[in-house]
């Protein structure tokens, strides 16, 4: 993973950081461009969601209910949605949750994990992209190796731009933000829940090193396609 040396923790420099992405958003927007943002509700979304209501409490937050989400994850993007005054867009599967099954009858999650998100998360999205030019999400560059490769700006299909604010902030970024804006955590992190996805491939927090691993646990698998099949290759 790339060298990425974040130390600053004090408030000062948090809000100076922040200013620059509402800032860089209200150009998006002034510009004319058409922006929409995704969200997993975790804890650690919750500075650029803050920051999204600070821009225009309009702009849609898409997340995709795939069905296997854990209620508490639903009833917190709901809360969030009311205190924050956000515009939260659920976005559901095309196919159903009984076509989702191999030949032995077991759901994909546990024989076939990536075609799962592909049907479950990634297929949802695709028809967004069609209708805005920039797409907000806040993936950081400390969570995973595919992560860590990539630009503040990247292309994504159907000539959409993936704008990455939160790519060089860090876990401890976040929890200052977060608690100098006096903004709620996930429910389930109390728990021991630091990387919450679907329920039946998240697991409580396992490494110390990397919260991310508590995701797809036992499997040769990091990502759910969101950050992969949704990049365009530079030519």
């Amino acid at each position: 993973m790339r060298c990425r040396d974040v130390q600053i923790l004090d408030a000062n420099e948090l809000e100076t950081r922040a200013d620059a992405i509402v800032e860089r958003l209200n150009a998006y927007l002034d510009e004319g461009k058409k922006v929409f943002a995704t969200c997993s509700f975790q804890t650690q979304s919750m500075p650029l969601l803050h920051m999204i209501s600070r821009v225009d409490r309009d702009i849609p937050v898409y997340y995709t209910n795939t069905g296997f989400l854990f209620p508490e994850t639903i009833r917190f993007s709901e809360q969030l949605g009311q205190s924050l005054g956000l515009n939260i867009i659920p976005l559901r599967p095309e196919v159903t949750k009984i076509r989702q099954m191999d030949h032995q009858g077991r759901f994909l999650y546990t024989s076939d994990p990536d075609h799962c998100c592909y049907l479950n998360k990634v297929q949802p999205l695709e028809p967004v992209l069609i209708e805005y030019d920039i797409w907000v999400n806040g993936i950081r560059a400390d969570q995973s190796e595919v992560r860590a490769q990539m630009s503040e700006e990247e292309a994504a299909p159907n000539n959409c731009m993936r704008y990455h604010p939160m790519l060089e902030w860090d876990s401890r970024m976040i929890h200052y933000y977060r608690k100098n804006h006096d903004l709620p955590e996930h429910p389930l992190e109390a728990q021991g829940y630091l990387s919450i996805g679907c329920e039946p491939c998240t697991t409580k927090f396992l490494d110390d090193a990397n919260e991310r691993n508590s995701r797809w646990f036992g499997m040769n698998k990091t990502e759910c396609g969101l950050h992969t099949t949704l990049v365009e290759e530079a030519s």
